[in-house]
């Protein structure tokens, strides 16, 4: 969709931001929690996704691993945000609820609608009140856009945030029962030169 935005319209937004801060891993209240590692073969933390994960390609949901959640984890949770939507919140690319303790991770195009995802987890709905993925789009011209997976580790007694839950049920759910979290970003733009991947080579957009 952003895609039609024109150049100057987007180049003119460029201070529209949401803000890191309004992230759901920045509003949560997660004390001493320890962190999570989490990483993906597709690309290192802060580099450039490569186009088969956004809407200028196939638009699949990338790999991502994770290891040793902490003793008492009962399961995981996993919000993909983008901090630098144009737009008062972060725009929600992905919600996953109900992952396994024990997964270790999510594989390429894991993040689908129900009927096509592995029942042990419930693929929620993203910005545009859709199950799955929603691919990067950011309006050409707007400049990087940090797209923030965020995984939470949750304990026992965690809240039901319903079937097919959104961004707010997810966040009432886990308040207090947050372990550890994780936090991996990936940046995408378009109309401008990008390193990509986890190699840093460098691409235009």
């Amino acid at each position: 969709m952003l895609e039609h935005v024109p150049a100057w319209l987007g180049k003119a937004l460029g201070d529209v931001r949401a803000g890191a801060d309004k992230l759901a891993i920045a509003r949560l209240d997660l004390g001493t929690a320890p962190p999570l590692t989490l990483s993906s073969a597709a690309f290192g933390d802060g580099a450039r996704l490569p186009d088969r994960f956004t809407a200028d390609g196939p638009g699949v949901s990338p790999p991502l691993v994770w290891r040793d959640p902490p003793e008492g984890t009962a399961m995981l949770a996993l919000l993909v945000e983008d901090a630098d939507a144009p737009a008062p919140q972060p725009l929600v690319h992905a919600v996953v609820w109900g992952i396994p303790a024990n997964a270790g991770a999510l594989a390429e195009g894991a993040i689908a609608g129900d009927g096509d995802a592995t029942p042990d987890r419930d693929v929620g709905r993203n910005s545009y009140f859709r199950e799955g993925w929603l691919p990067p789009d950011p309006p050409t011209g707007h400049g990087d856009h940090r797209y923030a997976f965020q995984l939470f580790a949750l304990a026992q007694g965690v809240g039901d945030p319903g079937e097919t839950p959104g961004r707010s049920a997810v966040m009432e759910a886990m308040a207090g029962h947050v372990l550890a979290a994780g936090l991996l970003v990936g940046t995408y733009s378009r109309g401008e030169a990008a390193p990509i991947g986890p190699a840093g080579a460098v691409a235009t957009a």
